[in-house]
C-alpha cells in the first residue's frame, strides 16, 4: 500500500508521478524499496486519470456501505435472539482464582 500512497501524495502535492520520485518519498519513509513494484505501479498507472479513478471509487464505496447498514440491522435482532451466558458471582470468581494459586 505504501507505493500507491507515494503515488497518491505525488499526485496530491501536483508532481509527475516518477520512479525516481516514488522510490525518494518511499525511501523517506523509512521503507525498503524494491524496485520491480516501483516500475509496475508507474507502468499501471499510464494513461490513468486519477482525478477520474478517485471519484468513481468514491462513489463505488458509497452505496456499498449504504446497503451493508440495513443488512446489520437486520442482524441485529437476530444476535439478540442467543441465550445470555449466567452471571458468576464475585464469590464463584474468588473461588475458582484460590483454586490456581493452592
Amino acid at each position: 500500500m505504501e507505493y500507491i500512497y507515494s503515488a497518491m501524495v505525488l499526485y496530491s502535492a501536483g508532481k509527475e508521478i516518477t520512479e525516481k520520485d516514488v522510490t525518494a518519498i518511499l525511501t523517506t519513509a523509512g521503507v525498503n524499496v524494491d524496485a520491480a513494484k516501483v516500475k509496475a505501479l508507474i507502468a499501471s498507472l499510464e494513461g490513468v486519470d486519477i482525478k477520474e479513478a478517485i471519484a468513481s471509487a468514491s462513489f463505488a464505496a458509497a452505496p456499498a456501505a449504504a446497503a451493508a447498514a440495513p443488512a446489520a440491522a437486520a442482524a441485529a435482532p437476530a444476535a439478540a435472539d442467543e441465550p445470555e451466558e449466567p452471571a458468576v458471582s464475585e464469590e464463584d470468581a474468588a473461588a475458582g482464582l484460590s483454586a490456581l494459586f493452592g
